[in-house]
């Protein structure tokens, strides 16, 4: 199986709907997934996440199936922090958690990093095991069982599915460090994704699956579109 993650474009948060050139962004995506055969398509039950979703599902003909559960909005109540200007941020960005991040004392709490005192009277614990309980049903209901002792999955139902996923990079840091297997603070202070970029996670049909990182925040649509590659507008790339 192949799932393809996407953030989705350019967004404007206030309110929930993508800038004109998320709206491009959308439409170089569809030329680009409209060539695969998806099984399925889901999206967050954000508007800017559909919104990048349906050029691609119209193009298909297809319907998407909408996730509450992926909403960003929810990521947010739970794991994000105040920055030293006091202004909210998910923990990964905020520039006095992210020494924390990557020190020696949260490597070595692995998963359960947010029992450290820094992130006692959050919701840091909740957060991480609601999305993790539901992307492990997820992936399960795509065929392949989450086994938490040993790190990797029970083919259940071997496929060649292709499954897309548009969704968010707040919500999508903490997704892929669980579907991998990859601690949060160290999934996400290393890995960062830009608007209306492809990730594409390979689940191989061995008696033991180990999903690997095919591509990681691809952008070469928006290359190939005339559209400017460029890290969420701020780094040229």
């Amino acid at each position: 199986m192949l799932l393809y993650f996407i953030r989705h474009g350019d967004p404007i948060y206030f309110p929930d709907s993508l800038t004109d050139l998320g709206h491009k962004q959308a439409i170089a995506l569809s030329k680009k997934l409209s060539t695969l055969n998806f099984s399925q398509i889901y999206t967050s039950t954000s508007e800017r996440a559909i919104l990048t979703a349906k050029p691609t599902c119209e193009a298909l003909g297809m319907d998407y199936i909408p996730l509450a559960w992926c909403d960003e909005r929810y990521a947010g109540e739970e794991l994000m922090g105040y920055d030293s200007k006091n202004e909210k941020h998910f923990l990964f960005t905020c520039d006095n958690y992210q020494k924390l991040f990557v020190s020696n004392e949260i490597e070595r709490l692995g998963d359960k990093w947010y029992t450290h005192k820094a992130f006692e009277n959050m919701k840091c614990q909740q957060g991480m095991e609601r999305i993790s309980t539901e992307t492990y049903r997820f992936i399960e209901s795509l065929g392949y069982k989450h086994n938490k002792e040993e790190r990797n999955y029970e083919v259940a139902r071997a496929n060649d599915d292709r499954i897309a996923l548009f969704a968010h990079a707040g919500f999508g840091s903490v997704f892929l460090s669980c579907l991998l297997d990859i601690p949060y603070p160290m999934f996400s202070s290393r890995f960062v994704m830009s608007h209306s970029t492809v990730t594409v996670i390979e689940f191989p049909n061995n008696e033991v699956s180990v999903p690997r990182v095919l591509t990681f925040s691809n952008d070469s649509h928006l290359l190939k579109n005339n559209l400017p590659t460029t890290f969420c507008n701020l780094i040229e790339l």
